[in-house]
Parts: C-alpha cells; structure tokens; sequence
C-alpha cells in the first residue's frame, strides 16, 4: 500500500462529494475515483461530524429544532446537496415514467418535477423532526453515524449491480468495486453505529437491528433498480444514500420510543 496513492485517493473521494478545497498536487484522473470508493464513508464521517458539532453548539443559543436546522443547511452547504439532488431525479423518473428510456431521459435532466419536489421536502421535514425529538448526545452520534453507514451501503451496489449509462458523470466511480474495497469502507463506515456508548448491550441491539433493516432495504431497492432500469446510476446511488440515512434517523427515534 502507497501511502501517498491512498492520501490522494481520499482527498479525491473529498474534493468528488463536498465543496470542500483539496490540494492542487491530488491532481485527477478518471480511474482515481473508482479506487477512492473506499474512503466514501471517512467522507461521510467528516461530513456528519460536522454537523453534530453545529448541532451541538448551536443547542446552547437555540431551541433543538432550529438547531437541527443549522445542522442540516451545513451539510447541504458542504455537499452541495449532492445526494438531494440524486433523491429528488430518481423519485422523478420512477415516479414519472414507464419505459426504462424515458426513466433514464427523466433523470438525465437537471429540472425539478412536482414528485421530485415533493419527495424533497418529506425527506428534509423527516429527518428534521426526527432529530430534533432525539436527546441532544444522540441525534448528534446519530448524524455521524447515518451519514457514514448510509455512503457504505449507498457504494455496495458498485459490487453487484450494473452501471447503465454509456457516459454520466458517475461513470468514473461505476467500475466494480472490490470486496477488500468494500471491507475497507466497511470498516470505515459502520462502527459509527456503535458509538458513543458502544459497550452497552442496548447499542449493540440499536446497531444488530440498523444493520438488519438497512440490508433489506439494500437488496430491496437494489432489485427496484434492476427491474426498472437495469441495474443502477449516479443519481440511484444519491437516492439510495439518502433513504439508509433517513431510516438510521427514524430507527434511531423508534428505539429510544420504544
């Protein structure tokens, strides 16, 4: 293992999914992108830490829900709404097309439709009100841990599914991952589901039962994709990322409710 590859590898995988500036030595090339899939979830992490820390500080000045609020503009701020964006095309062109061509012309295009829109505003109401009914040290663990569980299981479909597109702009990335790949990413996305009181029995049932209906709904999805359209693309990975990081919310509120 180079050391320096794999520096360049995660700054790519930085300067791909958030506005974050990377040093100009990363450089690019096609194929970097496809080897930085594993550190989508360390990613994730950063992104997720940084809005608990928002979150956390912004409590001392507001009530939870403005907080949450804060939380959530600066993650869309630092990702410039990337995986929204994937959200609102897919529930676009499933929602309304029939034929695979017109799903995939539909999603192709960068306007906005009404279930697009729609699907917007439940998703972000969603995770909004989820959070802010989350007590302050788990809604913020919560936000790490969603947005890097959700990017490892958002690029497992890199192992098993089909890019669909001849061109797009996640064609560099589409190349089949590899299951030390995917270990890796693993490894750096899951344990967040442990924290921060992993030694206690009731979090290794929270993380057994997380795992538990995010693989179902990995497989689920994943053979809605197929069946639509063939296997998957960049925007079905978005959409997917944002469906496991609302369900580990919803789970998360579920389990303390119970």
């Amino acid at each position: 293992m180079n050391p320096l590859a794999e520096l360049r590898y995660f700054f790519t995988a930085l300067g791909y999914f958030t506005r974050v500036p990377v040093p100009r030595w990363v450089g690019y090339e096609p194929h970097y992108l496809n080897a930085a899939a594993r550190y989508f979830p360390l990613v994730g992490v950063l992104i997720g830490g940084s809005s608990a820390l928002v979150y956390l500080a912004a409590l001392h000045v507001f009530p939870a829900g403005v907080a949450v609020l804060l939380s959530m503009a600066v993650s869309l701020l630092v990702t410039g709404a990337f995986h929204e964006d994937g959200l609102a095309d897919c529930v676009d062109a499933f929602g309304g097309a029939y034929t695979r061509e017109d799903v995939l012309r539909i999603m192709h295009d960068s306007r906005i439709g009404a279930f697009g829109a729609i699907a917007l505003v439940v998703a972000l109401a969603l995770k909004w009100q989820t959070l802010a009914a989350l007590p302050p040290l788990r809604a913020a663990s919560l936000m790490i841990a969603a947005h890097a569980a959700s990017r490892t299981w958002a690029i497992s479909y890199l192992v098993t599914l089909d890019y669909v597109r001849a061109e797009g702009k996640a064609k560099p990335v589409a190349q089949r991952l590899s299951l030390t790949a995917m270990l890796c990413a693993a490894l750096f996305g899951l344990p967040w589901l442990l924290w921060p009181n992993g030694v206690a029995l009731a979090d290794w049932r929270f993380a057994g039962s997380t795992l538990a209906l995010l693989i179902v709904l990995r497989f689920a999805l994943g053979r809605y994709f197929v069946r639509r359209i063939g296997g998957y693309t960049g925007d079905c990975l978005g959409f997917a990322q944002q469906i496991f990081e609302l369900s580990i919310y919803l789970m998360g509120l579920a389990w303390i409710s119970s």
